[in-house]
Order: structure tokens, then C-alpha cells, then sequence
């Protein structure tokens, strides 16, 4: 009798509740053989930009390592046969119980659900237990028992709420199947297109990447989170994304300073957003408040050729461009400016929300939907907990506000890297020798800005 353990975003062996309990399971039954696996679906792996590719690839790859190259990795054509294709392969092996970790976004809730009729059309159990979160989501309810759509009360009541110590697995305790890799749908993909620079993953590595943190920023992360010229946040998105470590691990090693309080509210904040779209599953790509949807936004070739701008950060603002840039040339954009650049898509250039959530989802490393659609929501201020829809980020004030000198800029934005200062977030206002090569602006920030709240003005009366 065989146990098998499917792998979603939870690429790692300690702390992972589900995969203890699978673990439980076979030895229980006296077989120890436990068969892990993960799934591939190959149309929407070619749909990823190269860096997302790449991360999802190397993220396998350690977990593979970590299973000492025990890891079967299932490619199937496309979601439409990815849970008969799964299902036939373990009925095959003979495996009775699936274990795996519970999801609570839209899409991931339906797979789940299909796999598990599938499953049990086979005579197969799925136990699916624990989250990708330090407190499941719909634990955190008012005194009504209604969820919360604020995020300091959710925070307090998710603190108090609290949750349970990491759990630790003997990797040795059990053999771990590998099936044939002479089967051809077996086996990690290729990926079809290139990255910007080779990528680290693995929980291992995330491990690293904590200390390095606590020991680099940890204790001024109040003070330097904002700051996109300096690292001073965790660069641990991408780990907590691919579950190649789980919140739970590394909230046990806070204290409550200052600083490491402000951290702990990121994760607040990732869990809260996770909440959010539990509750609104068709938040993730429609408006929370729904009056937005009927506003004014810019359609046609005009509003096309300023999204293409945006997207490939020549809009002739320095700190949106640089943003927009090292999204392209890292998968990753420092936080502070994910709000500045979704700010002027939609209240500079007058675009939807959806159309630069779109574009994060390809090109982030990092991508988790419900941060991504409600983190875009707040900036929007159509979300909930949102910043007030009149409140339009001046990327000039920003940028000499978060990027006092111009470093951030020049790192990214080649064209301007000889211009000295803070300068640098103005160039319209130097001599045009010196700023040639740089693209003009696309908009007037203040007409654009008038023109923002003159639409809110409509969808109000």
C-alpha cells in the first residue's frame, strides 16, 4: 500500500503539516512507502514569462534535491486533463490516500475539488489539511461572526488568534517512490523561454535568505522597508509564494520590537488579503466595491500605446520607469513602488486595475493571487481596507521621497545614469543635451490627476 503527496505551493519537507501527515499515514500502515508529486500543467507553464518559468522550475528542482532526486514530476497537456491525468497515475501505483495542503484561492479550490472527484472515482481518498498561511483563512471573524473587511482589526484579532508551533519531519523515516522517468510525461519541463539571471529557490535557501535578512535589516525594517534605494526588506516573497518555507516558521522567531512588529503586519497583510479573496472569490479579477466598474476608463489605440509604455517603464517618469524596469530585469519590484507604478496606471493613465494585475501575474517571481489582485485593489481604491480613490501618488514626491539621491533610478533607468542627485526624478527640467535618450513624459501628472477625480465625481452622483 502506497501513500502518495501532492506538491502545490508548499515546495518544502519541514514545517508542512499535510506532508507530516502523509508521512503518519504510511507508517501507520506498515508499508512506509510514501510517493511524492507534483503537477505541471505545460499550456499554462509556456504562458509564463521566462523569469516565472525558471522560478517554478528551480523551486522543483531543490525540493527534488532536498527528496535526494526522489520527486515525480507529472506534465500534463493542460488544466482540462490535469486531474484525470494525476488520478490515473496513482490508481495505477496503487495508491489508496492522497495527501495534500489546502488552498483557498479561487482557482486552486475548484482544481482541488476536481481532483478529488476524480480521485474517488478511483477509489482513491484526498485529505487535504493546513494552508499556505500562519492562520487559515476564515479563522479571523467579528464578534458577529461576519469576516473583516479592515485590516487593523484583522490584525489585532489574527494576533490573538494566533498559531501553532512548526512541526518536523523525518525525512529518513520512510522510502520515498520514484516512478519510472522513461515515461514521457514524466519530468521536469524546459523551459521555452530565457531569464534575466539564474535563479535561487528552494527551502534551503530560504532559510539563508532569512538570516541574511535578520542579520542585514531586521531590527531597522521600520525605518528602511520604504526605501527602494536600499535593501532593507526580506526577499522572501518568493519563497513564501512557492511555500518553500511557511509563514509559521519565521513568525516564531519575532520578538516584539519595533521593527520586527512592522514585519510581522507584512505577513498580517498577506493573510488578510488571502482572507479577503476567500470570502470574494471573484474579487481576484473583479472590483470588490462594484461602482468602480462603472467609471470612465481609457479604451483604444491611445490607451494601448500608454500601457505598452508603462509595461516597458518609458514614460518618461523616472521612478515608475525604474519600477516597470526591474520588474523586467529581476521578476521582482520593491513594494513601495508596486503602489507607485499601480497608481499611475490607473489614475495617471485612466486604465483598469485588471490590466496591470495582468501583467504582474506574468512577470512577477513572486506572484500570489490574492496579495496581487487586492494588493492592486488598495491602490486603486476600489478594494477593501482601500486608500481613498483621491489619494493620487505624485511619483516626483515619491521618488525623492523613497529614492532621495536617484540611486534607485540610475540602477535601472540607463538613460538617466549620469545625471547626479535627486535630479535624476525630474529630467524635463535639465538640459535637454543631457537627457535625450530618455522618453519624454506621456502624461501631465497634474492635469492626469484632476482628471482622476473628476471621474470619481460621476460614479459618486
Amino acid at each position: 500500500m502506497t501513500t502518495a503527496f501532492w506538491f502545490n505551493r508548499d515546495h518544502r519537507l519541514q514545517d508542512n503539516v499535510a506532508l507530516k501527515a502523509a508521512v503518519d499515514s504510511a507508517i501507520s500502515t506498515g508499508s512506509k512507502r510514501v510517493l511524492p508529486i507534483a503537477v505541471i500543467d505545460e499550456s499554462a507553464f509556456q504562458d509564463l514569462e521566462g523569469i516565472r518559468q525558471h522560478s517554478l522550475v528551480e523551486s522543483l528542482r531543490a525540493l527534488d534535491e532536498s527528496l535526494s532526486g526522489r520527486l515525480n514530476t507529472l506534465r500534463v497537456a493542460n488544466d482540462y486533463n490535469y486531474a484525470d491525468s494525476l488520478a490515473d497515475l496513482l490508481a495505477s501505483m496503487g495508491v489508496s490516500r492522497v495527501f495534500g495542503t489546502r488552498a483557498f484561492d479561487p482557482l486552486a479550490v475548484r482544481l482541488q475539488k476536481r481532483v478529488g472527484e476524480a480521485l474517488a472515482a478511483r477509489g482513491v481518498d484526498l485529505f487535504l489539511l493546513d494552508s499556505y498561511y500562519a492562520v487559515q483563512p476564515g479563522s479571523v471573524r467579528k464578534p458577529d461572526g461576519t469576516p473583516y473587511r479592515v485590516y487593523t482589526p484583522f490584525f489585532k484579532n489574527w494576533l490573538q488568534l494566533g498559531w501553532d508551533a512548526p512541526v518536523s519531519l523525518d525525512v529518513a523515516s520512510v522510502e520515498w517512490v520514484k516512478l519510472n522517468q522513461a515515461e514521457d510525461t514524466l519530468g521536469l519541463p524546459a523551459p521555452s523561454k530565457d531569464a534575466p539571471f539564474k535563479v535561487r529557490a528552494g527551502e534551503a535557501f530560504a532559510l539563508e535568505t532569512f538570516d541574511r535578512f535578520r542579520e542585514r535589516a531586521l531590527d531597522k525594517y521600520d525605518d528602511l522597508r520604504n526605501r527602494a534605494d536600499l535593501s532593507g526588506t526580506s526577499h522572501l516573497s518568493h519563497a513564501l509564494a512557492f511555500g518553500e518555507i511557511h509563514p509559521r516558521t519565521l513568525l516564531r522567531e519575532l520578538s516584539d520590537t519595533a521593527a520586527q512588529t512592522v514585519f510581522m503586519k507584512e505577513f498580517a497583510w498577506r493573510e488578510f488579503y488571502a482572507d479577503v479573496l476567500w470570502h470574494n472569490p471573484t474579487s481576484q479579477t473583479d472590483y470588490l466595491e462594484p461602482r468602480f466598474a462603472s467609471m470612465r476608463y481609457d479604451t483604444g489605440d491611445r490607451a494601448e500605446a500608454r500601457l505598452e509604455a508603462w509595461k516597458q517603464g518609458k514614460t518618461g517618469y523616472p521612478m515608475v520607469d525604474a519600477g516597470m524596469r526591474q520588474l523586467l530585469q529581476t521578476g521582482w519590484m520593491h513594494n513601495r513602488v508596486r503602489m507607485i507604478v499601480a497608481s499611475f496606471l490607473v489614475k495617471d493613465l485612466h486604465l483598469e486595475w485588471q490590466q496591470g494585475a495582468d501583467w504582474f501575474e506574468r512577470n512577477l517571481s513572486d506572484f500570489d493571487p490574492a496579495s496581487n489582485s487586492h494588493g492592486w485593489q488598495w491602490t486603486a481604491g476600489c478594494g477593501t481596507d482601500a486608500s481613498p480613490y483621491y489619494r493620487v501618488f505624485n511619483p516626483v514626491l515619491q521618488g525623492l521621497k523613497f529614492d532621495p539621491d536617484g540611486n534607485y533610478v540610475r540602477k535601472y533607468v540607463a538613460e538617466l545614469a549620469h545625471i547626479p542627485g535627486p535630479s535624476v526624478h525630474e529630467p524635463w527640467l535639465l538640459p535637454e543635451i543631457l537627457v535625450s535618450k530618455y522618453p519624454a513624459r506621456i502624461v501631465d501628472h497634474a492635469t492626469e490627476r484632476d482628471e482622476s477625480l473628476a471621474r470619481l465625481k460621476e460614479i459618486k452622483a
